[in-house]
């Protein structure tokens, strides 16, 4: 049975590879794929998407972010979070959350033998700013959109 929108089978959804990151951070995530499922909702205010990350892959750069509120909610197998105070192992039906402007760097990494799977949802708010406090990296938003540039201000 074909479902009909508000209705989504995420199944139907194609996954999305790769990273909007300029190497050298590109290359570190990894094999990571995503559906963008609030999206295909038609959402704008709302980010959510279920990804897969697979071994040795990593969710993002570590980051804080200055106005978008963050969850990530574990369906399948087990990721390692790393944030400003170490790391912990999150398995399936555990979840991590991060308010806007808690300056607490954050990503995943899968140190397992097995993909993962998690739901990552956020708030999509104008003007919001991800800073990147391990690396040279910095989103800067412009007339033309978001950029990313090294903490000096030039560009990737």
């Amino acid at each position: 049975m074909t479902l009909k929108l508000p209705a989504l089978d995420p199944n139907t959804i194609e996954d999305k590879g790769g990273s909007g990151y300029p190497e050298p951070f590109k290359s570190r995530m990894g094999n990571r794929t995503k559906r963008r499922l609030a999206a295909a909702c038609g959402m704008k205010n709302l980010g959510v998407n279920l990804v897969t990350l697979h071994p040795g892959g990593q969710s993002s750069v570590r980051h804080w972010r200055t106005l978008e509120d963050e969850f990530v909610y574990v369906l399948e197998g087990e990721v390692v979070l790393v944030t400003d105070v170490g790391e912990q192992t999150l398995h399936a039906g555990q979840c991590a959350g991060y308010p806007a402007g808690s300056k607490d760097g954050h990503h995943f990494i899968n140190r397992s033998q097995k993909p993962v799977k998690y739901l990552e949802m956020g708030t999509n708010v104008p003007g919001d700013t991800a800073f990147y406090p391990d690396d040279d990296l910095y989103i800067m938003w412009g007339e033309e959109g978001m950029a990313y540039t090294h903490k000096d201000g030039r560009k990737y």
